[in-house]
C-alpha cells in the first residue's frame, strides 16, 4: 500500500469514474485503473462496484475511503509542518496565464511587503482543470482561478471582472455590444486545443456569439498591438487592459462577468497560506 494508491482511490471516490478522477489527478486512466486494482488484490477485497457508466464503493470500501482520507490529511499536516522547518516559509500558488496578472501585479506585491520572510512561488498551469489538479496533488497550496470549481474543492471569492470588447477604433460598434452585433467579428484568439481556447469557446458560446478567427496565437503580449494594427479583436478583462491608446474598450450586453476566487483542497492549509486567503479577502477587490 503507497499514498499514490490510496489519493487514486479518495479520487475515484469522489468523481464516482476512474476517467474523471484520472483527469482531475492529470495521470493516464489505465494508470490509476492499474494502480485501484493492485490495491484491492493487496487488500483482499472489491473497493468499488460498477454502477450505470460509473463507480459506487462497497461498503467495504467506505470504510477503506474513509480511513485513507485521514492517512493522507496527516501526511498533508506533516508536509506542511516540515515546510516550514529550515527553510523559511514558502507560499506556492497556482495560477492560469490569463489571472496571474491577479497575483503578480497586485496581491503578491503587497503581501510580500508585509511578510518580507515568505518565499512565494507561482505555479503556472494552462487551464482551470490544471489549477484543480495542482491544488489537489499538493503542488500548490492555493489557487486563483475563475468559479465555480468542483466540489471537492474549497473556494473563496474575493472579486468579480468583466470581460469586454477591444477593438480597433476603425471598428463601428454600438456600446455595449450585443450578440447579435458580434455576428461575423474577427476575433484574436488563444490557439486551438488549448484548456484557454476551450474556456474561450465555452463562453462565446453561452452568449451565442458567432465570430470568425482571425488570428490564433498564445503571445499574449502581442495581442493588443495586433488589435491596434486592425488585424482583430480581443475579449479580455477589463482591469487586465493597462495601456488603451489606439484601442476601443467596449462592454457586452447583457453583461459577462467572471467571479474570481482563491481555492484549495479540503486539508489543513499551511499558516502562510491561510494569512494570505485572509489578506485576499479583504485586499481584493
Amino acid at each position: 500500500m503507497n499514498l499514490r494508491q490510496l489519493r487514486y482511490v479518495v479520487a475515484t471516490a469522489d468523481h464516482g469514474t476512474m476517467t474523471s478522477a484520472a483527469q482531475a489527478l492529470y495521470v493516464a486512466q489505465p494508470a490509476l485503473s492499474r494502480a485501484v486494482r493492485e490495491l484491492e488484490r493487496e487488500l483482499g477485497i472489491e473497493l468499488f462496484a460498477r454502477s450505470g457508466r460509473g463507480v459506487v464503493l462497497t461498503a467495504a470500501g467506505e470504510q477503506v475511503v474513509r480511513q485513507a482520507r485521514i492517512a493522507l490529511e496527516a501526511v498533508d499536516a506533516i508536509e506542511a509542518v516540515t515546510r516550514g522547518q529550515g527553510r523559511g516559509s514558502e507560499l506556492r500558488i497556482a495560477a492560469t496565464p490569463t489571472l496571474e496578472p491577479e497575483l503578480t501585479a497586485r496581491l503578491l506585491p503587497r503581501f510580500a511587503r508585509d511578510q518580507p520572510a515568505v518565499k512565494v512561488r507561482v505555479v503556472r498551469c494552462d487551464g482551470r482543470e490544471a489549477v484543480g489538479a495542482a491544488v489537489r496533488s499538493g503542488q500548490a497550496d492555493l489557487a486563483v482561478t475563475d468559479l465555480p470549481v468542483p466540489g471537492d474543492l474549497a473556494a473563496h471569492p474575493f472579486d468579480q471582472r468583466e470581460v469586454v470588447l477591444i477593438s480597433p477604433p476603425a471598428l463601428k460598434l454600438r456600446d455595449p455590444v450585443s450578440p447579435a452585433a458580434m455576428e461575423g467579428l474577427r476575433l484574436i484568439v488563444p490557439t486551438r486545443g488549448t484548456a484557454r481556447r476551450a474556456e474561450l469557446d465555452a463562453m462565446l458560446g453561452a452568449i451565442g456569439a458567432n465570430v470568425v478567427v482571425a488570428v490564433e496565437s498564445d503571445e499574449r503580449s502581442a495581442w493588443p498591438g495586433w488589435v491596434r494594427a486592425g488585424r482583430g479583436s480581443l475579449l479580455w478583462y477589463r482591469n487586465q487592459v493597462e495601456d488603451t491608446e489606439g484601442l476601443v474598450v467596449r462592454s457586452l450586453m447583457p453583461p459577462v462577468t467572471r467571479t474570481i476566487g482563491l481555492v484549495h483542497a479540503h486539508r489543513p492549509l499551511p499558516q502562510v497560506a491561510r494569512e494570505f486567503l485572509a489578506y485576499a479577502k479583504e485586499h481584493g477587490s
